[in-house]
Parts: structure tokens; sequence; C-alpha cells
């Protein structure tokens, strides 16, 4: 590709076509991206919130390339899942899913249309990344802009760590993610992800060996450069944290919280 082509004209050259919803905010950042993938027919990844224009952009764009062939969900959270039922009444197509009743369940190593589906747990824990060729549809495990927060569901941020590794493995030209542009640096921005994670870890564990507990404390020493209004999810993925490092045997006893 030339140092001209845009975005967009590099993400057709691989079939992909992205359309972000217009509902921005703390969770969704710029909005959430939809991914229209391949012709005759397309498949769409997270068809996104149910808002008129992004249902009629969407409908355009399956009505160009030749009908929709299938939906699949990174995961069912309502920013990336809410427009499926809407967008199944104009196309009747098959939606594969971690969970909900989908006409095809998504575990991992699973196949749907073009898809291959790599469990990628922490954010939540029916979240998959959808390997199609050498793209990575990969919902809110990795983002294009800041970072994601980690549910403290039993195994979860070992678990995320896991696929991180996983997905740093395979040959991926582009992560197209949930929020924010895609991302031509895969195996770079993974391993930024890890270590982030790993960061938080380390600063966390000097914070309990100098004696601090509670959770404004540990939020205050490990998760200091976060904004104010998004202390509330760094104290989710902070119980994340707390419940790895606790699985692994690696807090003090007794460890009070």
């Amino acid at each position: 590709m030339s140092a001209n082509t845009s975005e967009d004209e590099r993400l057709e050259s691989l079939g992909i076509l992205r359309l972000r919803a217009e509902n921005p905010g703390p969770l969704t950042m710029s909005g959430t991206n939809s991914w229209v993938v391949g012709h005759n027919p397309a498949w769409v990844v997270d068809p996104g919130p149910e808002l008129a224009a992004h249902l009629e952009r969407l409908t355009t764009a399956l009505e160009q390339r030749g009908g929709l062939g299938g939906i699949a969900l990174t995961h069912d959270h309502i920013d990336h899942s809410e427009a499926v039922a809407a967008l199944r009444e104009r196309f009747p197509a098959p939606l594969a899913a971690g969970r909900g009743g989908a006409d095809v369940e998504l575990t991992d190593g699973v196949r749907f249309g073009p898809f291959e589906a790599l469990y990628t747990p922490g954010h939540a824990p029916d979240h998959f990344a959808l390997i199609a060729g050498r793209a990575c549809f990969a919902g809110d495990a990795i983002l294009g802009e800041g970072s994601v927060f980690v549910a403290p569901d039993p195994g979860a941020l070992a678990g995320y760590l896991n696929g991180l590794r996983r997905l740093q493995e395979r040959h991926l030209d582009v992560l197209c993610p949930g929020h924010g542009p895609p991302i031509w640096t895969p195996r770079e921005r993974i391993g930024e992800y890890i270590e982030h994670r790993l960061d938080r870890e380390r600063r966390l564990l000097a914070a309990i060996a100098e004696g601090r507990r509670g959770e404004q404390a540990l939020l205050d020493a490990a998760w200091s450069d976060v904004p104010e209004q998004l202390r509330p999810l760094a104290a989710i993925t902070l119980a994340a944290h707390l419940d790895k490092l606790a699985e692994e045997g690696r807090l003090p006893v007794p460890f009070v919280r």
C-alpha cells in the first residue's frame, strides 16, 4: 500500500468495511465499531447499538455487498449487540455468539462463515476474537484507543492474558477493534496490552507489600493515572487483578481487601 492510501481503502483491499455508530461516551469512546466482511454474501461482526442511522448504513452496505451471510458477536454487551434483532428482521441470517441461545454457539476454535473463534475472556466471560484470514476482529479485548476493563469473573484476568498471548502468536495484518481505529501493528499492540496489565500487577503488588489496603488506597497506588470519572471501571479491574493474585497464591495471608 502507498503512503497515500486511505485507511478505508486499506481495509477494503481486505474486503472489510468499518461502520462506527454515533454512540460516543466514557465506555464506548468515539463509538462502537460494526464490521462488514466480504461480499456475496457479507458477514457482520457486532451490529452495534440500535440506532436508526447506524442500521440504515448497515443495510445499505449489505445490499451493496450481496446480502448477509451471518452475524457474529465478539460479546453480548449492549453497545455491540442491541441491533441484532432489527438487522435480522431485514436480513434473516444465522447468529453466532458465546451465549444467549444463538444459532451457533461460539467455543474456542469454532468456525462460522469466514471466522475462527479464539476465546478471549476478561472483558466479558463470553468474549471471543474472530479471525478471518489475517484480520482479527478483536471486540473489546484490544481497542484502537485507550485500554479495556477486565471484569472479576473466575479466572478472568489469567484467561485474558492467555488469550492475548495466543493472538500474538497468530500472523495477523490488522486488528479491527470494537472501539477506535484499526491497528496495523497487531503484534506490537498486543505486546503493549500484555505489558500494561503486568505493569499494573507489579504496581499493585508493590503497594500491597508497603501495607496499603482498601480499594481507594490501592487505586491511588496502581491506577493513579486514571481520570476520576473512570475510577469505578478501574475498581472493577482492580478486583480482577486481586482475584488473579489470590488464585496464584501471591497475596499475603490473611489479606483483607
